[in-house]
């Protein structure tokens, strides 16, 4: 039912902006005010996310390491893998964010019959991240195209390059089919991988049928349904958007504003959603922290400022309660005047 849900509400949007889009005026709305509220929604999200995080106090040093930290001069240090400078935290940092290093590392455990329990490497998961985010990543610079005039000759050389095996007419694009296989690769993961299911929630899968709706109806406005959309509106529009003067022609296809009303609900959507670990990768004290523990003491500065207090002072305050208690004490109670 999970699952189930997630494909109902993109269904929901869908139907939305279809029958929405056909009522006279309401292109408006799907084509101008929804972008420009899904930006702002975008924006001040991740804007409060961050700040939110930076304010988490982080007193002592948390990063989670798998290698030699450094110690004395004859043991090998592992520079990556436990990061003493500045300059190999970031080293560490770009190739987490840049090559996924960390779940290179992946692996599987499995019991068998003894029982005994048996962990194997496992690299798929790792290579269907890559292609995902990677085909994402290359689907947005290939669309900032259509907000910019004129277009930078870099964005028409990185078309070609996504194009490079040149199928079909129009060219199929690799990150094309790289986004979709991708969203296919993940969410059957979270069905077939018996503990990957039971922990998976629909804030879990929603974003994977949202992108991969996103994806096919892309893939339907280029492939399939060319003559229901009128391109040179489209580019009017969304240079409009991005100049402030947006204007929408007579004739753009339904099927350009439920492309755009689910880019819009994904976009709104990320701030709030799983999907920030684009930014909170960074901001992630267990990878952007130093292992100095062994050459620097951390005192944490939230502490309360405790003076010190001697056996005496101790002895003094609390005499007459360790009496009545029959507690030894090295200096006999004083007695009163009434005695």
């Amino acid at each position: 039912m999970k699952y189930a849900f997630s494909f109902l509400a993109v269904i929901a949007l869908i139907l939305i902006a279809w029958l929405g889009s056909q009522i006279p005026g309401m292109p408006y709305l799907f084509g101008v005010a929804l972008p420009y509220l899904a930006m702002i929604i975008f924006l001040g999200g991740c804007v409060y996310k961050v700040v939110q995080w930076a304010k988490s106090p982080v007193p002592f040093p948390i990063q989670t390491t798998c290698g030699q930290g450094k110690s004395l001069d004859f043991i090998k240090h592992n520079r990556l893998e436990a990061p003493s400078t500045n300059g190999e935290v970031v080293a560490r940092m770009f190739l987490e964010v840049v090559t996924f290093r960390s779940l290179f590392r992946n692996t599987k455990s499995e019991i068998h019959e003894g029982p005994y329990i048996t962990y194997e490497s496992s690299k798929w998961l790792w290579c269907f991240a890559l292609i995902f985010h990677y085909s994402f990543f290359s689907i947005v610079v290939r669309h900032l195209r259509l907000f910019l005039d004129p277009v930078p000759a870099w964005i028409g050389w990185w078309e070609f390059v996504d194009g490079l095996f040149e199928v079909g007419a129009p060219t199929w694009y690799i990150s094309d089919v790289g986004l979709v296989v991708g969203c296919l690769l993940l969410f059957s993961r979270r069905l077939i991988t018996r503990h990957v299911r039971y922990i998976s929630l629909v804030n879990d899968y929603f974003p994977l049928v949202l992108i991969f709706a996103v994806a096919v109806t892309g893939i339907l406005m280029r492939f399939f349904l060319r003559a229901d959309i009128d391109i040179v509106n489209i580019k009017q529009l969304t240079v409009g958007l991005v100049t402030l003067s947006p204007v929408i022609g007579a004739k753009i296809g339904a099927i350009f504003y439920i492309h755009v009303f689910l880019v819009c609900v994904l976009i709104a959507y990320f701030p709030f959603s799983k999907l920030m670990h684009f930014a909170g990768v960074f901001l992630s004290p267990t990878r952007n922290l130093r292992n100095d523990s062994r050459a620097v003491r951390h005192i944490n500065p939230w502490n309360p400022k405790i003076l010190p207090h001697s056996y005496a002072g101790y002895e003094d305050e609390f005499r007459e309660f360790m009496v009545n208690a029959d507690i030894p004490v090295e200096k006999e109670l004083t007695p009163s005047k009434d005695e």
